[in-house]
């Protein structure tokens, strides 16, 4: 290897880590079904045990009716240090008849989904909020070694 050749070398195998770190990281969390085993599920004819042996247990249960179970996935992307980004995202909802057969199937997406604002705000308390030095200054003297019938240790 010549003189010339090495900082070529060193700057390209340079330039090549550092567009590898800006390669994306994809992450799935959840339960994302596939077309494939969702077509398996039938309206009408398939049972609670054959959803459960197709797509596996779901992610939740419907709080005030057992009788919808949902199946929730999404996938991100996430770029250096930004903020993830929802790429697709999936929710399965599964209706049940009283029989324990598929009575609806629904497939919602990211589409379907509502942005909501998160409210910044604080509950007052009553009284006033202590800086750090009060509250040290304030509990020197508060511990004492001495049991409730006022003897100390080894009394």
């Amino acid at each position: 290897m010549t003189r010339s050749t090495l900082p070529k070398l060193l700057a390209l195998s340079l330039l090549g880590i550092g567009a590898s770190a800006c390669s994306p990281t994809v992450a799935t969390r959840g339960h994302m079904v596939e077309a494939d085993r969702l077509a398996e599920i039938h309206a009408g004819s398939s049972r609670r045990e054959d959803v459960a042996s197709v797509l596996g247990t779901p992610t939740a249960v419907g709080t005030f009716d057992g009788s919808v179970w949902y199946y929730i996935g999404q996938k991100t992307e996430k770029t250096a240090f930004f903020q993830p980004e929802v790429v697709e995202r999936q929710v399965v909802v599964v209706h049940f008849d009283p029989q324990g057969v598929v009575s609806d199937l629904k497939t919602l997406d990211k589409s379907a989904g509502q942005d909501i604002d998160i409210v910044e705000r604080s509950t007052p308390t009553h009284g006033r909020e202590m800086t750090f030095m009060e509250q040290m200054i304030g509990n020197v003297g508060r511990f004492s070694a001495k049991d409730s019938k006022g003897k100390g240790p080894g009394s």
